[in-house]
C-alpha cells in the first residue's frame, strides 16, 4: 500500500534501525520503545492484521513465530530471562499501523495486566 509506513520500511523507502531481514520479513527497533528492547517484526508483504492472514500465509506465520522471533530474542540476549510478544489487532486492540506487526519486548520484567 502506497501510504503504509511499514510497507515503505520493507521496501527501503523509509529508514529503520533494522535488526533482522530476509526475503519475507524485516525486523527493526520501535521508534517509541516500551522496554529496553522493543523490536517490531513485520511481513514484507502487506497484511493489514492477523485477521487478514490467509491459508497461503501459513508458512510466513510459522517462519515469524518459529524462526524469526526466537532468533532475534537470542541475538538480543533476552531469550533466557524472558520476553513478551504482542500482536495488536484493530482499534480496540491498540493497533495504530494497519500492517501486521509483532512487538518483541524484553530487557526488563513485564507486568500484568499489560494495559
Amino acid at each position: 500500500m502506497a501510504d503504509c509506513i511499514f510497507c515503505k520500511i520493507a521496501s527501503k523507502e523509509a529508514k529503520s534501525k533494522t535488526v533482522f531481514e530476509d526475503e519475507t520479513v524485516i525486523a527493526f527497533r520501535d521508534l517509541d520503545p516500551k522496554a529496553p528492547e522493543h523490536i517490531l517484526v513485520i511481513p514484507k508483504k502487506h497484511v493489514e492484521s492477523i485477521n487478514d492472514f490467509k491459508e497461503s500465509d501459513k508458512n510466513l506465520a510459522a517462519h515469524i513465530l518459529v524462526d524469526v522471533i526466537p532468533k532475534i530474542a537470542r541475538d538480543l540476549k533476552i531469550s533466557e530471562k524472558g520476553y513478551r510478544v504482542v500482536i495488536n489487532t484493530g482499534d480496540d486492540g491498540g493497533q495504530t499501523v494497519n500492517h501486521l506487526h509483532f512487538h518483541i519486548l524484553g530487557g526488563r520484567s513485564m507486568t500484568w495486566p499489560p494495559g
